[in-house]
């Protein structure tokens, strides 16, 4: 009995030895990403700056613990921020607008939890920690007859004094892989953190979608 209940033990470590699998490889895609802003100093009060189109690359690691459950971590990089246009208003004869643009450098690691609803297609959620390594604002004043670029080096501040350094995103997202390990993925992170950090009181998070491609190395 005892050398069977031997057996039976090393049979089933068997079995999980199997059903672990690790796979890591690169992945790049399409971002876009937006910036909540309420200001509490501001006169526009609470406002989503306009989608900034953009990209992320970087590499991932997966390990899949059975056939059902895994886990996740990355590291990308990936210029988010948000964009923002003020409809222009008649200054005398002139018909003046302005155009603000946000770019936030991030280092993103997201690390997430997996569900295998069949072997190629999963479901996951986690969350991005996103260390902001840059900060910077361009603002053009336009008019009838020309653009005027504001203060910096070719209109651009660096405003990173003014923004907090941690980004924390929870996020849910959908991958299908290929059996050859090309996958593509989809997923939509929400900002919780507030990144403000010029002592106004107000409050600015940002958020984003991303979906890629990317190609796993390794497995069973």
């Amino acid at each position: 009995m005892k050398k069977f209940l031997l057996l039976a033990s090393f049979a089933v470590m068997g079995m999980s030895v199997n059903a672990q699998e690790f796979r890591f490889g690169p992945k790049a895609g399409f971002a876009m990403s937006t910036l909540k802003i309420d200001e509490k100093q501001d006169d526009l009060g609470k406002r989503n700056m306009d989608p900034k189109y953009t990209f992320y690359i970087g590499g991932m690691a997966e390990y899949k613990i059975n056939d059902n459950f895994g886990f996740q971590a990355e590291v990308l990089y990936s210029p988010l921020g948000g964009k923002e246009k003020i409809d222009g208003v008649n200054a005398g004869p002139l018909y003046v607008g302005e155009q603000t643009k946000v770019n936030l450098g991030t280092l993103l690691v997201p690390i997430s939890a997996k569900y295998f609803i069949t072997e190629n297609f999963s479901v996951a959620a986690g969350a991005n920690f996103g260390i902001i390594l840059t900060a910077k604002q361009k603002t053009v004043i336009g008019s009838d007859f020309m653009d005027m670029e504001i203060e910096g080096d070719n209109g651009e501040m660096d405003i990173k004094d003014d923004i907090k350094k941690l980004n924390i995103a929870p996020f849910v997202g959908v991958e299908y892989m290929l059996e050859n390990g090309l996958f593509f993925d989809a997923r939509y992170s929400l900002g919780v953190s507030n990144l403000s950090n010029d002592g106004s009181g107000g409050k600015v998070t940002n958020s984003f979608a991303q979906i890629g491609v990317g190609f796993k190395f390794g497995g069973n």
